[in-house]
């Protein structure tokens, strides 16, 4: 039987299996954007500090110390898998309309890059439960995190949480979040290595990602900031909420007069998805805000240049 944990009880029990990963050392250039793991001294003097974001700056300092290496917490490799027999690869032919563009494996791809992960994308796409079960089994000699979606309808979701239960312990969950759906938790294979499932529709599935599995790659990384930077803004448009689901909503974020928040009035595309640069907090008892409330936002640091 299912869950319904909160939005916040569910990433409580997804920081919980994403374990920081363990230290070593790193030429300089593939150290760039890493987490340093230790102090770094010029004789007495402490120069680099344990925890912090190794920039081009860092880099430049390293090097100017005579150091061809650092220690540090090195990027996550995340594998991202979508499974099912409606999707088709961009650039094919739908041969019917059942059929759907294979869409969150190249977003969610390049999200977990953009978290400070390397990013996998598995080319081939699963349609029925043994291909599933090898091509995972195949990732897991490289994975540090797995991340499966499925189809739009979330038609391959029993698939893949049956394949997922054969490798593993795995924890099926309905968050109470406004257009949410199901996801699968838990470690899997040999290494118990952790593992998330999206729901297949890409926007429900973007938002999944920045919400649930950012964090987690944030976590891994050891990065000193897990979350994502939020503020207070003045609400441009009135948000209808449903009582008893937290929510996100697409929004722009303007300076203007003070710090304004427009939730974009199409919510239910990814074109909204790609315009916003905050998401609007929706409290769990929210039955909606008005106009001109004050609102938490966060801030998804997007730029239109």
């Amino acid at each position: 039987m299912e869950q319904q944990p909160s939005v916040e009880e569910l990433l409580a029990k997804l920081l919980e299996i994403a374990a920081p990963l363990a230290p070593f050392d790193m030429p300089l250039l593939d150290a760039h954007g890493a987490t340093l793991a230790s102090d770094i001294y010029a004789g007495e003097r402490l120069v680099l500090r344990s925890g912090s974001r190794i920039r081009s700056t860092q880099i430049g300092l390293a090097a100017s110390i005579g150091l061809d290496r650092l220690p540090t917490l090195p990027h996550p490799r995340v594998v991202v898998i979508s499974a099912g027999d409606d999707l088709v690869e961009p650039g094919q032919a739908l041969a019917d309309s059942e059929d759907e563009f294979e869409t969150n494996s190249w977003m969610l791809t390049t999200a977990v890059r953009e978290a400070g992960a390397n990013g996998f994308r598995v080319h081939t796409i699963p349609e029925n439960h043994q291909q599933l079960r090898e091509v995972i089994e195949d990732q897991l000699v490289r994975a540090d995190l797995i991340v499966i979606s499925g189809e739009r309808h979330d038609e391959s979701f029993e698939l893949i949480t049956a394949v997922l239960k054969e490798l593993g312990e795995i924890t099926t969950v309905r968050p109470k979040m406004s257009e949410s759906g199901l996801h699968n938790f838990g470690l899997i294979g040999p290494d118990s290595t952790p593992v998330i499932t999206l729901p297949g529709d890409p926007v429900v599935a973007g938002i999944a990602a920045e919400i649930f599995v950012r964090p987690m790659i944030r976590k891994m990384l050891g990065a000193p900031n897990i979350f994502r930077n939020q503020l207070k803004a003045k609400l441009k448009n009135s948000i209808s909420a449903v009582p008893g689901e937290s929510g996100f909503v697409r929004a722009v974020l303007s300076s203007e007069n003070g710090v304004i928040a427009t939730a974009l009035e199409e919510q239910g595309d990814l074109v909204s998805l790609s315009d916003a640069n905050s998401l609007i907090i929706i409290p769990e008892n929210s039955a909606g805000i008005k106009a001109g409330e004050i609102v938490d936002v966060m801030v998804l640091e997007r730029s239109s240049n």
